[in-house]
């Protein structure tokens, strides 16, 4: 394990070299932080999802990921301790930075959106935008520790490759989880204010959006589980903004067996059951197909990464039998796990040479209100704004 002085700077310099490279912390682990840094700059991709390494995938599910393979990737890690009152030279946002022409198109996209849905051809369907905010030399490393500060409950990285671009964002949404033959997801759906409490009330345009997810995703993962369990919906916090959440888990089903699949990670099973979850209705809408299309014909600019998905695909993880110390013969026994994590690319941002590019999105439903739409993306863009980071 690196110390993280020294982990920072081996980011700092294989991005300076041009080498693709991601870091990350996983939200069940608010200190590790893991990296893998790509020994070359080719841009690799996955298919059929049976490799190892590191998934960045795009919302439009018809394009093929990136991956960076573990064959070709150095492994490193560091210890990284939250300090809520490290003082970095955040750069100050003016405090209009969106044009009201920016503001009428969104009113329209959402009206249209409405519309479409009163008519019968959507049940909902998830809009959003693009901000641009100008930068002076943006410091990716800096920014990156500040997400690490600032939601220590999400899945927070930084993606670079010189052929595809730098991201960073701290999402708070699992798409999947597999180990071994169970799975994990959630739906994840409504968004306000955090105001000091989690004990808060819920509109019914809320309490519908995050119903419509959650059953949509029990009904598209019907055919590849079984055993599926529900917990929830609840409130969860993701640093300043509330959501409405619904756990979901299961086992994998073969398909040629018909029985409980072993190792989905060397199969197509694997493959056919992300993508019966993505894009999921938060990021997307339902009925999915119509939905997508909806947003590729309107939105009238190109989400790349934003709502798509990244993490782990099957990377080995070593267990031990058993945690008791006075249990010696036993801790001399570990087994290895092929695991899969992966996340929605949620408060998310896209940085240039001289700009940040900021995407922010909500769930429009028969009873949205477009302003309120425009000013919860406002309110999601503020956060974001909040970390950036200049030299």
């Amino acid at each position: 394990m690196q110390s993280a002085r020294d982990f920072f700077d081996l980011l700092s310099n294989h991005m300076a070299q041009g080498l693709a490279f991601v870091a990350y912390r996983e939200p069940t682990n608010d200190r590790a932080v893991k990296a893998l840094l790509q020994s070359n700059s080719n841009v690799y991709r996955t298919s059929d999802f049976t490799e190892s390494g590191f998934v960045f995938a795009p919302f439009d599910d018809s394009k093929e990921p990136i991956l960076l393979p573990s064959a070709y990737c150095k492994e490193i890690s560091c210890d990284f301790r939250i300090v809520e009152d490290e003082n970095y030279p955040v750069e100050k946002s003016q405090p209009k930075t969106t044009s009201s022409e920016e503001k009428e198109v969104h009113l329209r996209l959402v009206q249209k959106g409405i519309e479409s849905i009163m008519k019968g051809d959507l049940k909902k369907v998830v809009l959003s935008r693009r901000e641009e905010v100008p930068l002076e030399n943006p410091d990716a490393i800096g920014i990156f520790k500040q997400l690490l500060n600032k939601y220590p409950t999400a899945y927070v990285y930084v993606w670079f490759h010189p052929e595809i671009g730098l991201w960073l964002g701290a999402t708070p949404e699992t798409l999947l989880q597999v180990e071994r033959n169970r799975f994990k997801t959630m739906a994840l759906a409504g968004t306000q204010k955090f105001a000091g409490s989690m004990e808060v009330k819920w509109g019914e345009k809320e309490q519908e959006e995050q119903q419509f997810v959650t059953d949509a995703i029990l009904e598209n993962l019907k055919e590849s589980v079984s055993n599926i369990k529900t917990h929830g919906p609840y409130t969860t916090r993701a640093g300043a903004l509330l959501h409405l959440r619904t756990d979901i888990s299961g086992e994998i089903i073969s398909k040629e067996e018909n029985s409980v699949q072993e190792n989905p990670h060397s199969s197509g099973n694997l493959k056919e059951l992300i993508y019966s979850v993505h894009p999921t209705p938060a990021i997307c809408g339902l009925p999915k197909g119509p939905a997508k299309q909806f947003i590729l014909e309107n939105e009238n600019y190109d989400r790349e990464f934003y709502t798509g998905f990244l993490g782990e695909l099957n990377m080995k993880k070593k267990i031990q039998r058993s945690g008791n110390r006075r249990n010696t013969e036993n801790l001399a026994y570990g087994s290895t796990l092929t695991q899969t994590s992966l996340f929605v690319n949620l408060r998310c941002m896209k940085l240039e040479e001289n700009r940040a590019l900021l995407f922010v999105g909500g769930g429009i439903t028969k009873e949205s209100d477009p302003v309120a739409e425009w000013e919860e993306t406002q309110n999601k863009a503020e956060t974001m704004k909040a970390v950036l980071i200049t030299h």
